[in-house]
């Protein structure tokens, strides 16, 4: 499938910890250009988390914009999200696909190269792994895996598409899509700016 060189995550933690509403963040992405947006909330309960997956599915529609959640296949379906996105711990990707249906775009986290693999046999759409460089974001227990684990992981799944994820900026995001990645997911270098919809803007002529 094709991807969006740019996945925004919308995560709530990130988002307040800067600053910002998660609406207001979410139309600041939008207005930037993000045509694929995770929605991220670990901390938030099943209700106000729909919420904010509805809002964000309203949202997008103009921008033609696909909003993909975090974790949660079932809020996903309920909110007429693209997709979802799970990691090692949710629910498996074969149960998240049935579930989804067979359009939706299917996400799943990796981080060694038996998860790869074992990724590989799964009913994905892409294969998120990580962390690249490390990220202060979110403590995944692993260690940074670098651009030739990138460019391998790259070589191993195609073509199901790779989306890398941590530690990722403005500056080294090329060098990632130039290793072999398919895109690349980004959480707090989009908040580094306070107008988020310029950093956006510019992370897509970057990546373009």
């Amino acid at each position: 499938m094709s991807l969006p060189r740019l996945q925004a995550i919308l995560d709530v933690d990130a988002a307040q910890a800067a600053g910002w509403a998660a609406p207001d963040l979410l139309a600041a992405l939008l207005d930037g250009g993000a045509l694929c947006i995770q929605i991220r909330a670990k901390q938030l309960a099943s209700g106000p988390l729909l919420a904010l997956c509805e809002r964000a599915v309203r949202a997008a529609a103009p921008y033609r914009a696909a909003i993909i959640v975090n974790d949660r296949p079932d809020l996903a379906v309920l909110a007429g999200a693209a997709g979802v996105h799970v990691g090692q711990d949710d629910l498996a990707p074969a149960a998240a696909r049935r579930l989804m249906g067979a359009d939706a775009i299917v996400g799943y986290s990796t981080h060694t190269i038996q998860q790869l693999q074992a990724a590989m046999l799964e009913p994905v759409s892409y294969i998120a792994v990580g962390p690249v460089f490390g990220t202060q974001t979110k403590d995944t227990g692993h260690d940074a895996i670098g651009l030739d684990f990138v460019a391998m992981a790259a070589r191993l799944a195609a073509p199901l598409p790779i989306v890398a994820i941590g530690g990722i900026t403005l500056e080294n995001a090329r060098s990632v899509i130039d290793a072999g990645a398919a895109a690349v997911a980004v959480i707090s270098d989009l908040l580094v700016d306070t107008d988020v919809a310029r950093r956006t803007q510019a992370y897509l002529q970057n990546l373009a």
